[in-house]
């Protein structure tokens, strides 16, 4: 079987993989990294997106084999080295950016994309964005104002549903 060499979360991975095993499968069976959700295997959910060389991917529709090389960031990579949750993981907990919690690491990793993208997006914007993350218990108004917040904007500027 061959092999891939890839850097996750600023740290060297390497595997032996079939040809058909997907990134998400070689980082939750390969690396024990099972933050990376797969929620339809569909490119639907987008519970599974990882960053491949700074840009936002479905880790369900990627071979491991394509990131050969490449630098990969999951949500087990988004923490301080003391834990310590990133500014975006603590907008989602302190705006209740979260409900059953399945699809919150592909959120936060889109997340991450779109305010690297535009520091300031507006909440147009943000639903935009979002358009390809599924979240099953609605909890979109929440992850919005937490977006929002981690972008320094005011997340009570938000008008209830």
């Amino acid at each position: 079987m061959p092999q891939v060499a890839m850097t996750v979360n600023g740290k060297p991975a390497r595997g032996e993989v079939e040809g058909r095993t997907l990134l998400s499968s070689f980082l939750r069976d390969n690396l024990g990294l099972t933050g990376t959700h797969v929620g339809c295997d569909t490119s639907q959910c987008g519970a599974c997106v990882v960053h491949v060389d700074g840009k936002d991917v479905k880790a369900c529709t990627m071979f491991a084999l394509e990131a050969e090389g490449a630098q990969v960031d999951t949500i087990e990579g988004q923490a301080g080295a003391d834990g310590s949750l990133n500014v975006i993981q603590q907008a989602f907990q302190d705006h209740h950016g979260l409900q059953c919690g399945f699809c919150t690491p592909g959120m936060v990793m889109t997340a991450a994309a779109l305010l690297k993208e535009t520091p300031k997006p507006s909440e147009a914007e943000i639903r935009d964005y979002l358009e390809g993350n599924i979240c099953r218990c609605t909890g979109y108004h929440n992850i919005v104002k937490a977006i929002l917040a981690a972008s320094g904007q005011d997340a009570g500027a938000i008008a209830a549903e």
